[in-house]
């Protein structure tokens, strides 16, 4: 299951650490690694939610086209907000790999599907589904600006964001 990406988060650090512009962005290591792929990038498609994942699900059930979904969960460690299904449906729809500034649960389910994700941690309480969160708004992660249409790439060293595709 092993999709190796060609680009790597050092090498695109090394390139851009002159960078003031804004354009180049670095997520803090806060992020534990799940899923069936250890390195992923794409374009970023956003949700906004907060301990409610409606707005999540019917993402990965739409066509991913091979985009990264970039979940801000408001780092909520008190629910998931992906968990084996949902996973498997982002897979199955094609995204490339799933950011959540919150947590995730069914590692085992998680870690056998083709995908990458990055979570906070890990927790076995499931969201009620509720209300909708925004769609394909700019977001914050962990105080990181990323933006629908931004470029992100993750692998076993971390997680960049930039506003092109390298």
């Amino acid at each position: 299951m092993s999709h190796p990406e060609p680009f790597s988060t050092c090498d695109l650090c090394d390139a851009h650490k002159g960078d003031a512009s804004g354009a180049f962005r670095v997520l803090p290591p806060v992020f534990q690694i799940y899923g069936g792929r250890a390195a992923f990038a794409g374009l970023v498609s956003t949700v906004k939610c907060h301990e409610d994942n409606t707005s999540v699900k019917a993402a990965v059930e739409s066509p991913g086209l091979g985009r990264v979904l970039v979940v801000d969960g408001g780092g909520s460690l008190r629910h998931a907000l992906v968990g084996g299904n949902l996973a498997a449906a982002a897979a199955r729809n094609g995204w490339a790999g799933l950011v959540v500034d919150g947590c995730v649960r069914d590692r085992a389910e998680l870690d056998a599907t083709d995908i990458g994700i990055r979570a906070l941690a890990l927790m076995p309480l499931p969201t009620e589904r509720r209300h909708a969160g925004l769609v394909d708004v700019p977001v914050r992660v962990q105080g990181v600006s990323v933006r629908p249409g931004d470029w992100l790439v993750a692998d076993a060293d971390g997680i960049v964001v930039l506003a092109a595709a390298p």
